[in-house]
């Protein structure tokens, strides 16, 4: 099983690499490097370079730098082919320039590795293995067959074969290692900002969600006075217009559709009235309002509440955070995804922590990646497995990471582990064999003591004027 998903996001990451303009500047830079170099090597140090080809492979560079400039937008993207054929060109031009200068006897030979580095940052496996495998040729070819540095007095200037054979070597070592090292820490880099950018449009949405409730309950509550007033009008012109059958039927409609708007007011303003009026909610209500979106998915699905000391303990009330509802149905969404028929969601409470477990009655975690559960782009359950319980959905391998972020983000503590596994923490270990994931809160970080709200508020009750 793949642990990571080399999907969209990959791939949309190599659409457009670097900026053509970052590229010219830094080949600017190199140049200046170089000719500096040559320069001060010629006339200061008094080295015999063969100053009119060092200048040859130099303005090589300068021509592409001309050439990109003019022919090309420099804000262009390039292409993973664009940006290979650049590092190509940049490696053979260095490369060119170290067999001018002494081989491997150059201390700037070091500098081979750059382009080796980039590539394994920002390109393919495929094409960073290309150009790694080119810059070993290169590497060994300069090791054996330069132009040989010469002072003024005619001695050569050459390290022992012993120095040069362990310079080639430690360049070698040093090719394969960045090849395969800095894509891996780049490739995590990158997969971690994107499942954070994930993580933060679902906590966005959430909130859209949330702001969007509020509007809606403010709405339904302002508009209910002049829609009575226009009630109480409309049922006055019936009374005066009984002998006019005509215009009785208008009024007669217009109080219709005055009750219409008030049937759909009252129905918009209980959906928005709990994200607008109640900020502080009894954890027992949060976590019903977190599982309500899967109560009808053919799983049945226990909640349960209780204190350790005997239920003398009030229910804790907490503040309704967007990131806690979101990522707690997460949660129940994974549990539901992978059962067989049972989800178990156990609330529990003490003086000092706020518990939430949720089990299920499915296979439990793949033991080969529970360490990694909550990791971006990891797929929890077996692929086979996860297409038969949701073949209209192919997860991403984020729903649990974009959960763990959300909810450590409140200040809880996220821990997964299987129903038979001897740790396993849940209370339905009898029963339970599948995953548990258990949710703690400090009561003192998540509690809100604003308000001693002990049970959930109902729907407002109508009254007659």
């Amino acid at each position: 099983m793949s642990i990571y998903d080399d999907g969209i996001y990959a791939q949309s990451a190599r659409n457009g690499l670097v900026r053509l303009r970052t590229l010219i500047i830094l080949r600017w830079l190199a140049i200046l490097g170089q000719a500096i170099t040559i320069l001060i090597s010629k006339f200061f140090i008094g080295l015999q370079i063969e100053l009119s080809f060092c200048f040859l492979a130099i303005s090589a560079s300068v021509l592409i730098n001309l050439i990109a400039i003019f022919l090309f937008p420099a804000n262009r993207r390039l292409p993973e082919r664009d940006f290979l054929a650049m590092l190509l060109f940049d490696l053979i031009q260095l490369a060119v320039l170290l067999y001018l200068t002494g081989g491997l006897n150059n201390p700037f030979s070091i500098l081979i590795l750059a382009p080796v580095t980039v590539s394994a940052m920002t390109l393919r496996p495929f094409s960073t293995f290309f150009l790694s495998g080119l810059a070993i040729i290169l590497v060994s070819i300069l090791a054996f067959d330069h132009l040989s540095l010469i002072t003024e007095s005619g001695k050569i200037i050459s390290l022992p074969t012993l120095f040069v054979f362990g310079f080639w070597v430690a360049l070698m070592i040093g090719i394969v290692f960045l090849a395969f090292y800095a894509r891996r820490v780049a490739s995590e880099t990158h997969l971690m900002s994107q499942a954070l950018l994930a993580t933060q449009m679902a906590l966005s949405r959430e909130q859209k969600l949330t702001d969007l409730g509020g509007v809606v309950a403010a709405a339904a509550h302002e508009l209910g006075t002049p829609l009575a007033t226009i009630n109480l009008a409309s049922s006055e012109l019936i009374e005066e217009l009984k002998n006019n059958s005509e215009l009785m039927d208008d009024a007669i409609l217009i109080r219709e559709q005055v009750e219409r708007c008030k049937i759909i007011l009252d129905s918009m303003g209980r959906n928005g009235k709990d994200d607008l009026l109640i900020k502080n909610v009894p954890i027992i209500n949060l976590i019903e309002e977190a599982a309500e979106p899967h109560l009808n998915r053919n799983k049945t699905i226990n909640l349960s509440s209780t204190s350790d000391n005997n239920n003398k303990i009030k229910v804790p009330s907490i503040n309704r955070k967007p990131e806690i509802v979101h990522g707690l149905r997460n949660l129940i969404q994974n549990a539901v995804d992978f059962s067989n028929t049972v989800v178990w969601i156990d609330t529990v409470w003490d003086e000092h922590e706020i518990k939430v477990l949720i089990s299920d009655d499915g296979y439990g975690y793949p033991t080969d990646i529970l360490s990694r559960i909550g990791d971006p782009f990891i797929k929890r359950r077996d692929a086979l497995t996860s297409k038969q319980k949701r073949p209209e959905y192919e997860g991403m391998g984020l729903g649990l990471f974009i959960a763990k972020t959300l909810l450590e983000r409140s200040g809880a503590n996220i821990e997964f582990s299987n129903g038979y596994d001897i740790k396993a923490m849940s209370p339905h270990n009898f029963q339970s064999r599948g995953a548990v994931a258990k949710v703690t809160w400090v009561r003192q970080i998540i509690e809100d003591k604003t308000k001693n709200t002990t049970i959930a508020l109902g729907d407002n009750q109508p009254f007659e004027v």
